[in-house]
């Protein structure tokens, strides 16, 4: 992994080797990524609609009290 002359290839580059070595190709990693985004976008959106519906679901006039729990 050494670029011409014996000097230390730059770090995208090794990557690259090291990636094309492994079988995997750039459009590849570009699908795998997108769809991990996605996902994440996916998750968030999820998540506010919860909160959305917790607040609706949540009684206005009344004050917030706390649970009252038993430990044994």
């Amino acid at each position: 992994m050494r670029g011409e002359r014996g000097a230390p290839s730059k770090p995208c580059c090794m990557i690259s080797e090291f990636l094309e070595e492994a079988g995997v190709d750039r459009e590849q990693l570009r699908r795998v990524r997108r769809q991990v985004l996605e996902g994440v976008i996916l998750l968030c959106q999820w998540q506010l609609a919860r909160m959305e519906e917790t607040r609706a679901a949540a009684r206005p006039s009344s004050p917030r009290r706390g649970r009252k729990i038993t430990v044994e």
